[in-house]
Formats: C-alpha cells, sequence, structure tokens
C-alpha cells in the first residue's frame, strides 16, 4: 500500500514531460513553391526582426502575437545568403547561404533562443529598409 500514488505520479510525469517536449516538423506541411524560402523557426519569435538577403535589408511583414515562420518569396534561382538579427532572439544560423532551386522552393529549420540584447531604455530605431526588387518577407504563425 505505500505505491499506491506511483503509478498515478509517473504517469502524470509522462504526460507532462510529453507536454512539454514541442516537436518541430522536419518537412513542410504542403510544398513549398519555386522562387520561396521558409525558415521555421523552433520556437515563436515576437521581433523586431531585421532580414538581410544578398547585403540589402528586406522590409518584413511583424505578425505581433509571435510568429512561427518567416516566408522569403520572389527569390530567384541561384545562391542567395541571408542574415537574420532580431534584440529579443538569436538564430542558428543567423548567416547561411540558401542554395535556391529552379523547380521547388527551400524549406529550413532556425534554431532560435530567447535574449534580451538591450538591457535599459530603447534601442535605437533603423532606417526604412530598401528591399529588393520582388522580393517580399512576411512572419506567419
Amino acid at each position: 500500500m505505500r505505491f499506491r500514488f506511483a503509478v498515478p505520479a509517473l504517469v502524470l510525469l509522462g504526460v507532462v514531460s510529453f507536454l512539454g517536449c514541442r516537436k518541430v516538423p522536419l518537412t513542410p506541411k504542403s510544398p513549398v513553391p519555386s522562387g520561396t524560402a521558409v525558415l521555421r523557426f523552433t520556437r515563436k519569435v515576437h521581433g523586431p526582426f531585421e532580414l538581410s538577403i544578398d547585403g540589402t535589408r528586406i522590409p518584413v511583414a511583424q505578425y505581433p502575437k509571435g510568429a512561427e515562420s518567416l516566408v522569403i518569396k520572389g527569390l530567384a534561382p541561384g545562391k542567395h545568403r541571408f542574415f537574420l538579427s532580431s534584440a529579443r532572439e538569436i538564430f542558428s544560423p543567423d548567416l547561411a547561404d540558401l542554395d535556391m532551386p529552379a523547380d521547388k522552393g527551400l524549406y529550413q529549420i532556425v534554431l532560435t533562443q530567447k535574449f534580451e540584447a538591450v538591457l535599459y531604455g530603447q534601442p535605437d530605431p533603423l532606417p526604412p529598409a530598401e528591399g529588393l526588387p520582388g522580393v517580399s518577407a512576411a512572419l506567419i504563425k
């Protein structure tokens, strides 16, 4: 009779550990169209968010409640270098090459960790991003 709470406690521990481990899908739910890159984060990002592709800052449409993915549309086939930065999150990889195929899109997982880079006050506002013609980026849920 000393172990009557052991089985329910083990079941409860298993349920809590299962619910605490959120899995990120390694493949997209639907095929990614050509010219599109989807960067899937391992946790929600809240922004402000900066994206540079081939050395040019791209304006990113922010999602106010936090987003799980960054969708970049309008990329030409070939190799593109991207850089991600945020005052609230750290990304891995934050600087990498995207090898965009001509016939399909690209799906990549980006490890994300929460980090507050500004300790006191507000960060300095950045000038508006100039962007590339035909390229758009948006954070989506």
